[in-house]
């Protein structure tokens, strides 16, 4: 025990955190079973690697419950809009290198705002691929302006409606005009200080994988949805991949945003912005496998074509 504790105190330490004294020990409790288990995966043989975070005194019950989104989303575009190139791919791309395309990794808090990170990354991206301007978009904007779209702000929302949003709703202010809170909060958009705009949203089929290669090989990141599993809060690096994740429309909880792919070790994956911080997975960054709709990571991709 003592030894736990001293990682636990340790932990405390790097992530600020304070407790009251019953809580203390609760939270050791849960810090050490998930201390156990990250261990354990790591004695084993798998793709990815298992570390201590800042969730790392939280079940998953209570992480689900602050940040995913809250089930079900139905999210399928049973027959998306993108049009399909016939390839050659290259054997990898990543936006993140082609330029300055791709915004820092911010964090959403404890709250179910991923779908407004995984939106406006996407339209941040697909903005300066057109203008050459990369702009920080306002998330807060979505969270409390966007609910005539069945978005729910901080119990959730996905990417494909928001940018439904921003198109009939003539545009998305800037992170600076309109800064984040991370709770649901009153409308506050200014048309006069819409800084971005979405001429069409374009769904990728459901399932259609490939499809989203094809439009991160050809035209800019793609937003999509999966469903977050227990051992998924944990991930710290490597190539993720699940036997306990549904690969259905109706289990996603969580939208993130594709801004490249590549190859280890024979595995191909996804490079996917999370929206957790920078000091979650690889700099706010993972890999999951890729060509098997892992976790359901195909159901519902989509991306906007820019007004400029």
């Amino acid at each position: 025990m003592f030894a736990d504790e001293h990682h636990f105190k340790s932990w405390m330490s790097q992530h600020d955190k304070e407790y009251g004294f019953e809580d203390y020990f609760q939270r050791l409790q849960i810090f050490t079973e998930n201390k156990k288990r990250i261990d354990r995966h790591n004695a084993g043989k798998h793709s990815f690697r298992m570390g201590l975070n800042q969730f790392s005194d939280m079940t998953f019950a209570e992480f689900k419950k602050h940040y995913l989104l809250t089930e079900p989303q139905n999210c399928s575009a049973t027959k998306g809009s993108h049009v399909t190139s016939n390839g050659p791919y290259p054997p990898s791309i990543d936006w993140r290198t082609k330029g300055n395309y791709v915004t820092p990794v911010k964090n959403q808090g404890a709250c179910g705002s991923c779908w407004t990170f995984s939106t406006t990354g996407c339209l941040e991206s697909v903005t300066a691929i057109a203008t050459g301007k990369l702009l920080l978009l306002s998330e807060q904007q979505l969270v409390d302006c966007a609910q005539d779209f069945d978005n729910h702000g901080c119990n959730g929302g996905l990417p494909s409606h928001a940018f439904e949003y921003i198109k009939y709703n003539k545009g998305l202010m800037t992170e600076d005009d309109y800064p984040y809170k991370g709770y649901d909060d009153t409308c506050r958009f200014k048309p006069e200080r819409a800084a971005a705009f979405v001429k069409e949203v374009v769904n990728i089929t459901k399932y259609d994988e490939m499809g989203m290669v094809d439009a991160v090989a050809n035209h800019n990141p793609v937003s999509l949805a999966y469903e977050v599993t227990s051992d998924f809060m944990h991930y710290q690096d490597g190539v993720y991949t699940s036997t306990q994740c549904h690969n259905t429309t109706d289990m996603v909880n969580h939208a993130v945003l594709a801004v490249g792919y590549g190859e280890e070790n024979g595995t191909p994956y996804w490079i996917v912005k999370n929206s957790w911080g920078g000091g979650w997975g690889m700099k706010g960054y993972f890999y999951i496998e890729r060509g098997k709709n892992m976790c359901g990571l195909a159901a519902c991709s989509s991306y906007p074509l820019p007004l400029v």
